[in-house]
This record gives structure tokens, C-alpha cells and sequence, in this order.
């Protein structure tokens, strides 16, 4: 199978020979890569390529110009079939063919080769139509045809709106391949694609064509091997098919096929060809590969799309610290997420906090690590001491003699903050001109770092006061009073009385009550609309005024919409708390606890009843600074957000943006440099449509990869024994019920009394559901978490970082959680 002699080109048909991976536009995507193999001198069987002038001059041919422009638009089916009925110019056919007897007028593989496919990012794969073992010149050139109208396909149509790609400008050409006659067939990645390393092969084989292996036809024998070629994992197939060509073309699939495992020498052979394309292209790639007559045969390579990062050893701190954070980013943030409201607002209160008050630094650079603009993965913080350790204790027993957690209300920085904020929150951002719009983000930052401010002064004594109880608990031997605490006055505490005044609303009116029987979309609409509910919707709009900057996904993302911005998640809230009655007031319990505690017999004896009282008075102070000041904090997100908005909506009015949602894949700074989009210059405007542009594709392509693998972050963490899933312990107890799983803030509704909560992190908005929870069970976090804290307070089981507990436990398995060992297990 020697490489077909290149001959003069018609631009019609071009040997596989003349073109490279510059040859994009010609050859598409698989054309230019295979090419692009052949002059690298690996092993591809001989073929020619159907340029995209042949396709363009068709449509030019058969008058299909219109249908095209229109077929971006619809399903392509009229489209396609015009395709398939169209006729090809006479020396466009005549050069087909003679290429077709230049590879022997024998058995081909045609194959699409769309300008838009086999690109990084953008892989496209099985989008455009494959044909194998084409036999006979009516065949291929009905191969061909069909393989243009592929382009206009349902699935192709969608993936390319999907990752904006402009239709007007894609074209296709068409791989015709000499047929190699597979023993073996299937898939090489030059890196694993589910762990990400990249000294690891991972190699799909089965009997026959590849077909089978690529479309998923069968199980295939899976392989892993490592560097050197040796396996180090193997895992047999089921070979429930075998594909293979028919004398006089076509194929057949056979089912009886004797399962037959590809040699080990065979698998070192493609590993190392793998490793040397990856090499040659300059990234890891994504290879199909046959074995026919004793040698190997690469029939397709692209790069590897939606690959993990590599995988990392974490040190005993960024064990520890992993849990906690990742529940802080439960999706991957965009680009303006980490330049705004991470690196310049909560972000940098963290950092302000760690550098000032213990003297360690933290560079969420490293945390949220960019490629291309767009954040690449999670590395659980390792905070590095700095110089300021050494002045840590004298700088802050300084702050701990003279700042009162009790009083921070009356420090005057406060009251210029409120001042402030509301200022903000009197802006109408849309009346703003863009000069001072782009300027009110930092106008937030700067507000926002008044409570960074507060906070660095105020927290050493909160920790003192916190570890003097807890000292004083492990003195008692009373760690297992829990609740001490809870029903502390707080903001949040203070949004939580609200919703269950809400709820009660809507346990007095029959009628409101009927209507939260529907979705949550669908109860909204029915409150924003219906005239017998004003009242309710002027309570729910007085609510949403003073706690809608309480963020529905996590602290670190401006992206997400606030409580302000989305009625559903207040009203899901409310729909948890109408259907459960009232729990006991959180005052009550943890007036108990306090009973419990001063009831000891070694206070009492040493008279010291007074004493514990005021510890627990500067605790529960302590905590009230602590969350009322994360609460006041977050009040600049809105403003920030609809800004940031705001210059998105005139961007794409504008013509920059497709839509004003695409500015979060823009940094701040970009944006804060950019002149009035009424008036920006072309090449400004093209800078900025390309920088959005480039990076959704980029976040799409990782769409579905974590931004850590359990596997690395919860390394050992397998489940124990007869355990279901195993974690962290962090409230103790036992509890058995039905598994719930809530994923986000619109399966609220879901849960019911006495189920266990399964959900993959929560925050403040997720607290309502722990009254009515048996226990809960979090994939992420450890014993600080939200999660943990809450399900302390209110007394039921908690494991944290189960890792895979939302995946590992379906709704109604009934299971009993384990709060003082971390264990889940069946009933």
C-alpha cells in the first residue's frame, strides 16, 4: 500500500501527498491532518482528497447557494437531499475517478472532511458521514455526494450553533482512502482522556472495522499502557458485533465472531506511534488506527478535546484545604468571574485576610490556574508564609485588645460603608454613560474592601473566643453538645425568618397555596402575574429588596444570578418551608445546649456559671461578625453585576457581542479600557469578538471535565467495607431514609421530610432544606464547610467530600448515614 505518485492538481482532486496541516481550508480538517501524517512519513493508506473548491463549485453548479444560506436555519433535509440528487460538472467527475483508479478502482473508505472539524477545541467527531468499503465508480461518487450533504446534517447543524461557528463560512471535502483490511480496528489517545496523564496511553480495539469501536457499536477491548508501551491495565470487550466489508462493497455486521485480543507487541507498536504524532503535533491527540496483513495504518488523527488537566500530587495542606474551597466553585467560572469579583472583590478579601492577619500568601492565579483565558483547573491553595508571620502575634494582639466583635456595628467605617452601598444601589446603570459604567465595578470593589478592612481587625479576637470555647468543651468533655450557637442573631438568620414568613403566608391563603403546587417557572409566573396575589408579590419584592444579593451559586461567582435576580430560587425556598411545619425555634435549642453545658458538675463547683456565660456571649458575637460581614460583602454584587451586564448589552447592541451574556467571557480589564461600543474602532471591536469568542469554545470544550478529579482530590477515598460511600464525619449521628438528591436550587421542592440529602455542595440559600433533611451527604467540602455547620446547628448526621455521592446514590435508595464515621451504607 505505497503512497499513490502525486500528479498535476485539477483543484478539483489533489493526492493526499500535496497537502499539510496548512491546508485547512482545502482539505478540511481530517484531510489536512492525514496529510499532514504522510509527509511526516507515518503510516496512511494511500488517498486523495475531493477539495472544498469541488464542493463550492456544486453549490455554484446546482444553483444551491440559497438552500445553504437557509439550511442554517432548519434541519438541512431539503438541503441534503439536493445534495444527493445534484449533478457533478463533467471534469470534476472525470478527475474523481481518475484519482479512484489511481488507488486501484478497489474497495475506499469516503470520508467527510468538514473545515470546522479535527480542530483543538473543536473536535466535531461522527457531526459529518463516514462510507466504507465503497466499491465501483457510481458508488463513490454517490458516496461523495452524500458526504456534502452531511454537512448539513440535524447533529451538524446543532453542534456548530452550539460552538458558534459562523455557517456561512464552513465548507467540506472529502477523504476517498483505499480500504485497509482490518483484523483489528478502533481508537489510540496519546493521554488518558478520563485522568488526564499524559504518560499514559489508553487504547479501544476490537475485531474488524473501526466502525464498530467509533460508533459505539460495541464494548471494545480496553487497554492502558504507559510510557514504554507495557500494560497496565486491561479490560476484555464483548464483542457483540464485528463489522466487516462485503465482496462488491458495503458491509455486514457479524455476530458470532471468536473473540481474538490483539497481540501486546501490536499495542506497544501503536502506543509508541501515538506518543510520536502526539510529539509531532505538538499536543495530544485523538488517533483511529487498523491492523490489517501484520501492520498498523492510521486512518484519522485530531487533537484530543474535553482532556483533563494533568493530574497532581497534593501536599497534607492542600488536602485539607481542597474540600473546602471546591464547594466554592461548583462549575467552572468564567473569564470575568476570576479577573472581577475573585481576583478584585471576594477574592482579594481572602488574600487580605490570610496576608494581614496570619502574615500567609495566597495567589488565586495558582488556585484557579487560566489556559487561553480560561480557567484550566482547581489546585487546592497551599498558603506560603511570608514576613509578615514573624509580626503576626504582636499585630494582632494589638487588634484583639482593641476591636470587640460585639461593637464592629459601631466602628465608623461601617456606617461609611452603608453610606456607600446604598449610593450604589441607587444607580441606575442603564442611564450611565459608559465612561462612568466601566468605573463602578472598582467603585464596588472599593466599598467591599471596607468590610475587608473591618474583618482584618475584628477576627483575631472571633478565633480567640471560638477556640476558648471549643477548649473549654474538650475540658468539659462535652463535645457533643451541639447547637451551642445556633440561633445566633445574624443577617442570615435574619433572611431565614423572612422566608418562613413568607411560608406562612402561603399557609393562610388557600389559594396561594394551590398555585405552589406547580414548577417553580411556572409559580413564578403565576405570582409576577396574577392580580389575587399582590400582596404576597409585594412581600416577596420587599424580600427580594433586602436580601437579593444573596448569591444563588456560590460567593466566588458574579456570573450567577443573585436571589435578586432570580425569583425562582426565593420562591423554591419558600416551597420547602410551606410544606413542612415550622421546626423548633433555633433560640430554643440552643438554649438547651446551654443548659447542658452549664448543668456540669465542674461548673458548678467552681461557680464559674458567669464566666462560661460571657464566653458564649463573645462566640456567638464572634459568629455574628463572621457572617454578617460576608452578607454585607456580597451587597456590591449586584451593582457589579448589572454593570458588567449592562456594558455586555450595549457591546452586543452594538454589533461586538452575539449577546450581551458573551461579556463574561471578557476580563474586567479588557472592558475597563475599552472606548463607548457606539463608537469603537473595527479593529478594537474584532479584538474583543474574537477574545469572547475564542474562549467560549474553549469553555465549551471542557464543558464536561472537572475542575479536579475526585479521584485526586479525594485520593484513598474508596468506600469502606459494606459502606456505599465514604467521607469526611462532620456532624455526628445516625439517620436512615430515602436518598433525595438535589443537584441545584430548582430541585428544591423536591425533598421531602425524613429524606437524606444528596447534593454536590450547598451554600447559605440551601439552608431551609437541613430542617426538613434527615442527614446530608455532600460530594465536596470538609468540617468547616456550610454544609457541615449547618447540619451541626441543627443536629442531623452530616459526611462531607463524599466524592461520589451524587452519582453512587439514586433517589429512594433507602440508606442510613453515619455522622460519626463518615460511612453510608444500604438498609
Amino acid at each position: 500500500m505505497t503512497h499513490a505518485p502525486t500528479r498535476p492538481a485539477t483543484g478539483f482532486v489533489l493526492p493526499l501527498t500535496a497537502v499539510g496541516r496548512q491546508d485547512l481550508a482545502a482539505a478540511g480538517g481530517k484531510g489536512a491532518n492525514l496529510g499532514e501524517l504522510v509527509r511526516a512519513g507515518f503510516p496512511v493508506p494511500d488517498a486523495a482528497v475531493v477539495t472544498t473548491d469541488a464542493y463550492a463549485a456544486v453549490v455554484e453548479h446546482a444553483g444551491l447557494a440559497q438552500a445553504v444560506a437557509a439550511a442554517a436555519e432548519d434541519d438541512g433535509a431539503a438541503l441534503r437531499g439536493a445534495f444527493a440528487a445534484a449533478e457533478i460538472p463533467a471534469d470534476m467527475r472525470a478527475a474523481i475517478l481518475d484519482a479512484y483508479a489511481l488507488l486501484g478502482n478497489g474497495p475506499v473508505a469516503v470520508r467527510s472532511s468538514a473545515t470546522a472539524e479535527d480542530l483543538p477545541g473543536a473536535a466535531f467527531a461522527g457531526q459529518q458521514d463516514t462510507y466504507l468499503n465503497v466499491v465501483g465508480p457510481e458508488a463513490l461518487l454517490d458516496a461523495v455526494r452524500r458526504c456534502w450533504g452531511s454537512l448539513w446534517t440535524e447533529r451538524a447543524i446543532a453542534y456548530r450553533a452550539r460552538r458558534d461557528v459562523d455557517p456561512a463560512g464552513v465548507r467540506i471535502a472529502v477523504v476517498v482512502q483505499r480500504m485497509a483490511p482490518a483484523a483489528f480496528a478502533g481508537v489510540l489517545f496519546t493521554a488518558n482522556p478520563v485522568s488526564g496523564d499524559r504518560e499514559e496511553v489508553v487504547v479501544d480495539a476490537s475485531s474488524g472495522l473501526g466502525e464498530a469501536v467509533v460508533s459505539g457499536l460495541v464494548t471494545p477491548d480496553h487497554y492502558v499502557l504507559d510510557a514504554d508501551g507495557n500494560v497496565r491495565e486491561r479490560r476484555p470487550g464483548l464483542r457483540e458485533v464485528v463489522v466487516r466489508g462485503v465482496e462488491g462493497g458495503g458491509v455486514e455486521h457479524r455476530a458470532d465472531e471468536a473473540h481474538v485480543e490483539l497481540p501486546d507487541a501490536v499495542l506497544a507498536e501503536l502506543a509508541a506511534l501515538g506518543r510520536k504524532v502526539a510529539a509531532h503535533f505538538g499536543r495530544p491527540q485523538d488517533i483511529e488506527w487498523a491492523w490489517a496483513d501484520g501492520r498498523i495504518w492510521l486512518v484519522q488523527a485530531r487533537p484530543m478535546t474535553a482532556l483533563p488537566p494533568p493530574p497532581i500530587h497534593l501536599s497534607r495542606i492542600q488536602r485539607i484545604t481542597g474540600p473546602q474551597i471546591i464547594e466554592y466553585v461548583p462549575v467552572r467560572p468564567y473569564p470575568m468571574d476570576v479577573s472581577g469579583w475573585i481576583e478584585r472583590g471576594i477574592g482579594r478579601m481572602v488574600a487580605r485576610m490570610l496576608l494581614e492577619i496570619p502574615g500567609l500568601r495566597i495567589d488565586f492565579a495558582d488556585v484557579l490556574p487560566e489556559v487561553d483565558g480560561v480557567v484550566d483547573r482547581f489546585v487546592p491553595p497551599r498558603p506560603r508564609p511570608t514576613r509578615k508571620v514573624l509580626g503576626a502575634p504582636a499585630r494582632n494582639l494589638r487588634r484583639i485588645r482593641r476591636f470587640r466583635p460585639a461593637d464592629w456595628t459601631r466602628d465608623p467605617r461601617y456606617a461609611r460603608f452603608e453610606r456607600e452601598v446604598h449610593e450604589l444601589a441607587a444607580l441606575d446603570v442603564g442611564a450611565l454613560g459608559w465612561d462612568e459604567l466601566r468605573r463602578l465595578p472598582q467603585r464596588a470593589f472599593d466599598t467591599a474592601d471596607i468590610v475587608t478592612d473591618l474583618r482584618v481587625d475584628y477576627l483575631p479576637l472571633v478565633g480567640i473566643d471560638l477556640l476558648r470555647l471549643r477548649l473549654l468543651q474538650v475540658l468539659l468533655r462535652r463535645r457533643d453538645v451541639a447547637g451551642l450557637t445556633l440561633g445566633t442573631h445574624t443577617r442570615t438568620e435574619d433572611a431565614n425568618r423572612e422566608l418562613l414568613r413568607l411560608a406562612e403566608r402561603v399557609r393562610a391563603d388557600g389559594a396561594l397555596r394551590a398555585v405552589f403546587g406547580l414548577d417553580p417557572e411556572a409559580l413564578a409566573e403565576r405570582i409576577e402575574q396574577d392580580p389575587a396575589f399582590a400582596d404576597f408579590r409585594a412581600a416577596l419584592a420587599a424580600f427580594r429588596a433586602e436580601y437579593g444579593h444573596r448569591e444563588t451559586a456560590s460567593p466566588l461567582l458574579m456570573s450567577s444570578p443573585t436571589w435578586g435576580d432570580a425569583p425562582v430560587t426565593v420562591l423554591g425556598m419558600v416551597k420547602v418551608l410551606v410544606e413542612d411545619a415550622p421546626p423548633a425555634p433555633p433560640a430554643d435549642r440552643a438554649e438547651q445546649a446551654e443548659r447542658q453545658l452549664l448543668a456540669h458538675r465542674l461548673v458548678r463547683l467552681t461557680r464559674s456559671a458567669r464566666r462560661v456565660r460571657r464566653l458564649l456571649a463573645a462566640a456567638r458575637a464572634g459568629i455574628a461578625f463572621r457572617e454578617d460581614t460576608h452578607f454585607h460583602a456580597t451587597r456590591v454584587l449586584p451593582v457589579l453585576r448589572h454593570a458588567v451586564l449592562e456594558m455586555g448589552r450595549r457591546l452586543a447592541a452594538a454589533g461586538v457581542l452575539r449577546d450581551a451574556d458573551d461579556v463574561l467571557h471578557l476580563r474586567l480589564e479588557e472592558l475597563e479600557v475599552l472606548g463607548d461600543p457606539a463608537t469603537l474602532a473595527p479593529a478594537d471591536a474584532e479584538r474583543i469578538r474574537a477574545a469572547a469568542r475564542a474562549r467560549s469554545a474553549r469553555r465549551a470544550e471542557l464543558a464536561g471535565v472537572p475542575l479536579i478529579a475526585p479521584s485526586v482530590l479525594f485520593a484513598g477515598r474508596a468506600a469502606q467495607g459494606d459502606a456505599l460511600v465514604s467521607g469526611t464525619p462532620a456532624s455526628g449521628g445516625l439517620a436512615t431514609g430515602p436518598v433525595r438528591v438535589i443537584r441545584d436550587t430548582a430541585d428544591f421542592g423536591r425533598l421531602r421530610s425524613g429524606e437524606i440529602l444528596v447534593c454536590p455542595y450547598t451554600n447559605p440559600a440551601w439552608t431551609p432544606l437541613f430542617q426538613r433533611a434527615a442527614a446530608v451527604v455532600v460530594d465536596t467540602g470538609g468540617v468547616g464547610s456550610h454544609a457541615a455547620i449547618v447540619a451541626r446547628e441543627y443536629g442531623i448526621p452530616a459526611v462531607m467530600g463524599s466524592a461520589t455521592g451524587t452519582s453512587a446514590l439514586t433517589d429512594g435508595q433507602v440508606v442510613t448515614v453515619d455522622g460519626d464515621t463518615g460511612k453510608v451504607t444500604g438498609d
